[in-house]
């Protein structure tokens, strides 16, 4: 706007001045100057005409560590080239999109993909596309939007657990049975010729091609202990910040957990003691997964209920042979208690405490590593330890840049 009002101050004088004085010169320049800025205009005013243009997001949902990619093309359907054109997508990703200035010539099509790393957890925006043009001189320009917000959720990093194995509970256990059952299971064990009334579902078609008739799969029934998440986000108890932050880890460690058990078809209900106690019942399967990483996406460390209460609060909604998986980083031993009485409802529990000063220490000092890490135990952490362990109850330490599947091993 200064750089507006500034030129039609100098303008203004040049008329002024080539009428007063009638010199040639003077006259040159205002006409040099209007034929200047109507070719700005016009350049201006016909540089999106006959434009089209469009993006494409290749997925909404990720984890933190994938990748986003967006595929932009534009073409020109004019036979008068655009010589400068400007396309970006405003966002709030913590990496935004890369914008790209070109020119297009009659009859043009540009098209290129933008990808950029998704690093942190959370729910964010890409505005539509705008495409925006002007004049050499900056005097006027125009821009237009094409497409529709898009919103890209982003979930915590799913860390592998090969060696992770939840304690046996006191009722079904957390292994298959050797019995056959008319259900379908993940477990099928051996085949069989085809009987009258079996389901077509369960030909094996390549035991068919092989033996020439009709082979049909037998399932062991599998009788897996439901697993239910108990994350501590009381802001007390967090420590570090970003990605060096007990919320974070505390987060991944969760959504590894309830990745790993849905993958043994187990069924899975989340307890998140953020902003307010958060609870999905528990479930099995894809749309089970969705629900817990969608909620491990949206929350973060700013609850004000104690562990203690989040677990009086939830353990009545564990049956017999479940299994209670606690991820906190308190190291207050009050709520050990609330998980003493759980064996003899035949209820299994692991604790799995994130140390908080290891990841205060990594953030203090900009990054992650083995010199970051304390060198020995807290006197509170051994406390915890000794406590836990009067109760039998298994437990898994976590400190900054320690792999999260081999510490949970």
């Amino acid at each position: 706007m200064i750089r507006r009002l500034q030129f039609l101050v100098v303008a203004l004088v040049l008329v002024l001045a080539a009428f007063s004085t009638g010199l040639p010169f003077l006259f040159y320049v205002v006409y040099l100057g209007l034929l200047a800025v109507g070719g700005s205009y016009v350049l201006t005013r016909f540089g999106l005409a006959d434009l089209e243009a469009g993006y494409r997001v290749d997925h909404r949902q990720g984890h933190v560590g994938d990748e986003l990619r967006t595929t932009y093309s534009i073409s020109n359907a004019s036979r008068l080239p655009k010589p400068w054109l400007e396309v970006y997508n405003p966002t709030d990703l913590p990496v935004p999109l890369p914008g790209r200035a070109l020119g297009l010539r009659s009859w043009a099509q540009r098209s290129w993909v933008a990808i950029v790393p998704l690093t942190r957890r959370g729910t964010y925006r890409i505005e539509p596309m705008v495409v925006r043009t002007g004049d050499p001189f900056g005097f006027f320009e125009a821009a237009a939007t094409v497409g529709r917000p898009t919103v890209v959720t982003v979930f915590p990093r799913v860390v592998p657990l090969p060696r992770w194995r939840l304690p046996n509970a006191n009722l079904e256990g957390t292994h298959s049975a050797p019995e056959r059952t008319l259900q379908t299971t993940p477990l099928a064990t051996t085949v069989r010729p085809y009987a009258p009334g079996d389901s077509f579902n369960r030909i094996h078609w390549r035991s068919t091609a092989r033996l020439g008739e009709i082979q049909v799969k037998e399932f062991d029934l599998e009788q897996t202990a439901d697993v239910w998440l108990f994350v501590d986000l009381e802001t007390a108890v967090q420590g570090g910040e970003g990605d060096l932050s007990t919320v974070e880890e505390s987060l991944r460690a969760a959504a590894s957990i309830a990745h790993d058990a849905i993958i043994e078809n187990r069924a899975v209900g989340v307890t998140t003691s953020g902003h307010r106690l958060v609870s999905i019942p528990a479930d099995r399967g894809p749309r089970q997964r969705l629900k817990i990483m969608q909620l491990m996406a949206a929350v973060d460390g700013d609850g004000r209920t104690p562990l203690g209460e989040v677990l009086l609060a939830g353990l009545p909604r564990l049956r017999r042979g479940m299994t209670a998986v606690v991820v906190t980083p308190s190291l207050d031993r009050s709520w050990i208690r609330a998980l003493a009485g759980l064996r003899g409802r035949g209820v299994a529990a692991v604790v799995v405490t994130v140390d908080a000063v290891s990841y205060e220490r990594a953030a203090q000092r900009g990054r992650r590593g083995v010199g970051d890490t304390l060198t020995g135990e807290s006197a509170q952490w051994r406390a915890l330890r000794f406590a836990l362990a009067e109760y039998d109850l298994k437990a898994c330490k976590v400190a900054a840049g320690d792999d999260l599947g081999t510490v949970l091993a």
